[in-house]
């Protein structure tokens, strides 16, 4: 039962925010749709997927985070019931679960490319949202959009730190054990 105390803990942070998405594209883009995708990928999974179904599956992933990327997504998930129930049964199944089933296959050149991508995807949406002289979403201000933009720089910011960090403070004792410097 503890296993399951993340993806609860993600869908209940999703679900608490639910009310306050419609006045705050921050809490809407930043806060619930990555809980919801934290949801599917903190699931316990104990299956190893076959190695032909990685890449469908992470095309999956894939597909449905840029279909949550667009505005027209954002905005439909606040008008209309359908893609409110769309956006909280397809982020943790389609995204989360997906990638975390194909992550732990994947080898660390496409992990790298992957990560290289969302930060520069972040970055881009950042300047778009920032500098984008027309609303992007009707449901939200202008002034919401520039924070949005704002709020993704942060984290692109915040995710170069996270995973550039272990590359300059890594454990040079165990590379000192078998002759490795951690470029071989």
């Amino acid at each position: 039962m503890i296993q399951y105390l993340a993806p609860i803990a993600f869908l209940g942070l999703a679900i608490g925010v639910q009310s306050q998405v419609g006045s705050d594209p921050v809490i809407h883009v930043l806060v619930q749709i990555p809980a919801l995708a934290a949801a599917g990928y903190t699931l316990p999974v104990t299956a190893r997927m076959p190695q032909i179904a990685v890449a469908p599956a992470l095309i999956l992933a894939l597909v449905t985070g840029m279909i949550w990327m667009l505005p027209r997504s954002i905005d439909a998930a606040l008008i209309d019931p359908f893609w409110t129930i769309a956006k909280f049964i397809t982020l943790p199944l389609f995204l989360g679960l997906p990638l975390v089933l194909a992550w732990g296959q994947m080898g660390p050149i496409l992990k790298g490319f992957l990560k290289a991508q969302s930060i520069s995807m972040l970055l881009f949406l950042a300047f778009l949202y920032t500098h984008s002289p027309v609303r992007l979403c009707n449901s939200y201000l202008e002034e919401d959009q520039i924070r949005l933009g704002l709020g993704f720089a942060y984290v692109a910011l915040g995710l170069i730190v996270v995973w550039i960090a272990p590359v300059f403070v890594g454990t040079s004792e165990t590379h000192e054990k078998d002759g490795k410097h951690g470029f071989s």
